[in-house]
Parts: C-alpha cells; structure tokens; sequence
C-alpha cells in the first residue's frame, strides 16, 4: 500500500509541474472566430526549451509552423483552429528526448451578444463617464494590499501611493454614474502593473493576461463588464500597445532583442508628431519620435517585429471577446507604429463590425490631430482609427472660450475645421483628465464658467467624456505634480467626512453643479439633436457665441454669452434654424421665453425650441 501511495503522491506531483511547465499567450481562444489562426507564444523555464518538440493534437486544431528565437525559453507555434473544433482542454505536449511534458490550454464557447451586449461600439448617442480605479472607490479593503506585488504602499496622504479603490467600489456606485446620464464606463487601465511605485495610473504593463488583483483581479473585471451591460450600459477599455513597464518580461527577458527599441543611452521621444507628414522630415526625426521611451520605467515596444504585432492584436481580440469590452481608447497613439495601428484596428473592426477606437493625440493643431484619424487629408498615409480625443477643440477652443477676451473665436475657429475629418462627430469631446489641470481649476474656480463648459459638452458635436469629480468642482493643476489632479473622489473611502453620493458635506455650489450635470447628461440621453443631430454655428458677435444641433423632430438652440454684459436674443437673427418657431424652453430651469429674450453675462443658455 506504501508504494502505491507514493506512486500516486509522485504522479499527482508530477501533474502539478506539468501546470507550471510552460506559460502560453493567449492564455486561451475560441471556437468560430474569424480569427482563427492564431500565434501561440510558448514561455518555458530553461534555455533549451526552444528545442523540445511540440505536439497539440486534438481534433480541428492544425499545427502550421514552428518559430524559435534567441532567447532559447521561448517558442512560437501558428496554429489553425479549423470549424471542425469543439471547446475543450486542448493538451500541448513538449518531448526532449525521452522527456515528456505538457500543459492545458482551453478553446471556449464564444461569448453571446456580440454586437448587442458586447462589442457595440461607443458612439456620440454615449456619455463616457472616465475614472482612475484606486482614486474612484475602495469596495474590497482585502486587496488594497496583495501579497507578491512589487508595490505594498498604501497612503491615502500620498498623491503617488495606492489608496485603494477597485472594480468593486465602482461596482458598488454604478446608481450614481447612471443616474448622472452617463451610458459608458471607462478605466485607467486595470492590466496588471507589477512596478515598484506609481502603480495607481495603471500605464506600465507587467503581464498583459493578468487583471491587476489589486484592483480585484478577472473576477471583479468580468462582475464589472456584467455588470454594466445588464444596465444597457457599456464598458470602454485603455489600451496600450505604445509600452510596458520595465518590469514585463519583454524588457526583462524578452524573446528577442528586437521586441523592444534598444537604444545606446536613454532617450525620449521629440514629441514632434509634424515628422510624420512632413515632406522634409529627416528619418533620424521619425525615429526617435516613434521609438524614444517615454520614461526609463516604460520601455517602447517594437511594433514593427511581426511577433510582437501578433501578440500585441491577439491580446486586443482576447480582451473584448474574455471581457466584453465595447469601446477602444488607445492610449498614446502618434508614437505607435502606424502600420501597426491600421493593421490592429482593422483586425478589431474585422472581428467585431461595430467596435470603436479613439486615439489619444495630444498634437499642435487641428490638421495634426486630424492626421492620426479618419480624414480627407490628401497624404501617403491614410489612418482608419475611428475618432480622436478631441485635445484641439479644448486647448483651443472651449478653454479661451472661457478664460480670454473675445476667446470663443477660437472655439468657433477650430469647429470650423471639422471638415479636415472623415467622421468628426466620432472624435471624443472632454473638459478635462488625469494628465491635465482639473477644469475648474483652469476657469479660476468660477462655478459660472463650470456650468458654462458642461453645456457646451453635452451639446457640441461629438462623444462627451466627463472625468470623475468634475461634476462636484474638483479641482487640482498637474504642474508640477500629476497627482494633484487624481485625487479621491468624495465618499469613495469609509469614514469621508464630504460623500458625492449621497451629497453629504457637499457645498451648495457643489450640489448646484452636480445637479445641472445630471440635468444636462439626462436630456442629451434622450434627445436625438444632441446625439446625431446636424450642427449650425454662427459667428460670434462680442463674446457671444450661437450654435444649433438639430434633426427632423427636434432643435436645440445653445447660446453661450461669455462676455461681461448681458445680451439680447433675438429668432430673426438666426432664422435659418429659428423660422417656423415661437418660444424656447430653458432645459435646465424650464422656464418659457418667447422669440426674444435676454441671456445674462457668463451663462450658456440651452434651449429647446417649439412652435
């Protein structure tokens, strides 16, 4: 009996090595996807491992090729997952010599609802409600430390520690969001960043198959997506294929050299988006814009490897088909390979028809940011990325808007020049983020000029995007700190003495705000006009600025007075849009005016129009 036992015990040891024996990426896929030949990325413990013969035998999956690489740990095995295959185990055996071992890999059952519960794009009908994780809401106190991470600091007094919010606290609060309007969700990212510090922001990846526990791992990922979707709501991930964190093992012990830009001494991008369409741009320029690492802690990934391009996609496809993901930001997209990015949005759109993807091209004016995107630019380079973050119609348009004289010319100016892109109502439209002043802090604390730019942005063209608390006056400059502006969002942590849930301690500018978000936000929910409606502006006149957004049924007229004086409406002027109606009825207080009226200085006025 002794010997039987210890044969069992020794092979149910054994068992247990053959789990751990090789990592495989994807960590899984699926039956009847259109992508279906997929690039296995094998990751064992020894050099020789590249060596050992590699068996996947099960039925409808073709063994095509077979790569090595320099790093002798890992393998590249291309695989057809034919219609004949079934979900199940699929086992991959590795033989050297008279050594057999082998790992479990599952093919799944796809995940139903693809484009009606998944997958559904995130388009200008939405409102994308945008929050950092740890500053949002802790629900989960057991993870705001794990064992194992790098990282075990927890100090809500520190602007650059970890404070402890999860997918659980927003989990918990999804009431509020919904009820403020908002029909999306998006996420710093909650990929698994295992660094030594700075991990509240969640931009330097260390495993991309891992859900960051702290922020309360797959599970509470998956619960979230769940969630939001059984709310007819959607769920927008961060992506970033532009770097990792030094502490990922394509920095680390990478399979190649070649899977990131090596340099000879540290060096940065130039920050020069212009040498990408330049006709005189040198290709020393090009290459240090799209290949500098943008810290010593985020090394640039070498999209150009077409292993790295491989991996890089499948994890794409595997995020919103495991997580139901509806929409794509990317983050830091003009330093990307932009090959690499069409190829990697066309694959997203090729698997999913109605998936959206919105880049984040912080440039130097409207024809740059117009560049990365959709557009009618006659240049060598054509982009399909479906929209862009929408930086030019803040920086220079609703922010001197409200804070220079005679300022909404600028506004006026850079809407003037949708006409550089394809799609312009699919660009992302925001007042503020976690890389920038909180916009109540750029408008010198007016809750006036507050009010003022959360109406132009429920009622310009585009996708709005309201960044988490400036609803309730947040405020904070991320010079010369960027923690400043990610600060804890009232009432997230037990104990806050000020609670932006339930509004207890909240000051009556506060309240006064976060109600006329919800007012605003509501409507636009409900009023095609504001969502796909045409737009009509009209040349402001002594700081007033008119515009109309309107279809067959419905018209909204927006009138914004950013001057120190009042100023007197009057239809006949703007009767190209106003002809045929009588009155206008303030959507926010509901009072009635006739044909004329007058609108107070610093106030935006948005009215519905009836006859």
């Amino acid at each position: 009996m002794r010997k039987v036992f210890l044969f069992i015990s020794l092979f149910t040891f054994h068992l247990s090595l053959f789990a751990q024996y090789a990592e495989v990426y994807p960590t899984n896929w699926w039956v009847g996807m259109k992508h279906h030949q997929i690039q296995l990325l094998l990751k064992g413990t020894y050099d020789g491992f590249k060596n050992e013969k590699i068996n996947i035998n099960y039925p409808g999956i073709l063994v095509k090729n077979i790569h090595g690489f320099e790093n002798g740990k890992y393998v590249a095995v291309d695989i057809d997952i034919t219609a004949a295959a079934k979900p199940g185990k699929v086992t991959i055996e590795f033989v050297a010599g008279v050594k057999a071992h082998s790992v479990q890999w599952e093919l799944k059952a796809r995940r139903k609802g693809l484009g009606t519960q998944f997958a559904q794009g995130v388009n200008s009908t939405d409102f994308i409600y945008f929050m950092m994780p740890d500053r949002f809401s802790n629900g989960d106190e057991s993870n705001d430390k794990v064992v194992g991470y790098k990282d075990q600091s927890l100090n809500r007094d520190s602007i650059y520690s970890r404070h402890g919010g999860d997918l659980q606290g927003i989990i918990n609060h999804l009431d509020y969001i919904q009820n403020l309007g908002a029909t999306t969700v998006w996420l710093t990212p909650v990929i698994e960043n295992d660094m030594p510090n700075r991990t509240e922001h969640g931009y330097a990846f260390t495993n991309h198959y891992i859900i960051d526990k702290r922020l309360g791992g797959e599970e509470a990922y998956l619960k979230l997506s769940d969630e939001l979707h059984k709310r007819g709501m959607k769920l927008m991930q961060d992506a970033v294929y532009n770097h990792v964190g030094i502490w990922h093992w394509m920095q680390q012990d990478p399979p190649s050299k070649d899977w990131i830009h090596q340099w000879p001494t540290f060096t940065n991008p130039n920050y020069k988006e212009q040498v990408f369409f330049d006709p005189y741009a040198s290709e020393k320029d090009k290459k240090q814009m799209a290949d500098g690492w943008f810290s010593r802690e985020m090394p640039d990934v070498n999209q150009s490897n077409p292993y790295v391009a491989k991996f890089l996609i499948q994890h794409a496809i595997w995020c919103i088909e495991k997580f139901g993901v509806d929409g794509w930001r990317i983050d830091t997209y003009k330093y990307v390979d932009l090959d690499f990015m069409n190829a990697c949005n066309k694959a997203l759109t090729d698997e999913y028809p109605k998936m959206t993807m919105v880049g984040e091209n912080w440039n130097e004016g409207v024809v740059n940011q117009a560049y990365f995107a959709s557009n009618k630019l006659n240049t060598k380079f054509k982009s399909n990325l479906t929209g862009d973050i929408d930086f030019e119609v803040l920086f220079n348009g609703i922010q001197p808007a409200l804070t220079q004289h005679n300022g909404v010319n600028k506004l006026y100016n850079t809407m003037s020049q949708d006409f550089l892109y394809e799609h312009p109502f699919t660009n992302l439209v925001f007042l503020d983020n976690h890389d920038m002043n909180r916009f109540f802090s750029v408008v010198d604390s007016s809750v006036d000029k507050q009010k003022m730019g959360l109406a132009w942005l429920f009622t310009t063209r585009g996708i709005p995007q309201l960044y988490y608390g400036t609803e309730v006056l947040m405020s904070g400059k991320s010079n010369p700190h960027d923690g400043n502006v990610r600060l804890d969002f009232p009432g997230g942590w037990k104990g806050d003495k000020k609670n932006a849930f339930t509004g207890e301690g909240l000051t009556a500018d506060e309240k006064d705000v976060q109600q006329y978000t919800k007012i605003l936000a509501n409507y636009r929910k409900h009023n095609a006009a504001l969502q796909t409606g045409k737009l009509m502006q009209y040349v402001p006149h002594d700081g007033l600025y008119v515009y109309f957004r309107y279809n067959e049924k419905s018209t909204v007229m927006c009138v914004m007075n950013t001057s120190d004086k009042e100023k007197n409406i009057d239809f006949k002027n703007y009767e190209e849009r106003t002809k045929g109606f009588t009155k206008a009825i303030d959507i926010v207080s509901n009072t009635t005016f006739n044909n004329s009226f007058t609108v107070p200085a610093k106030t935006m006025w948005v009215l519905e129009l009836k006859k």
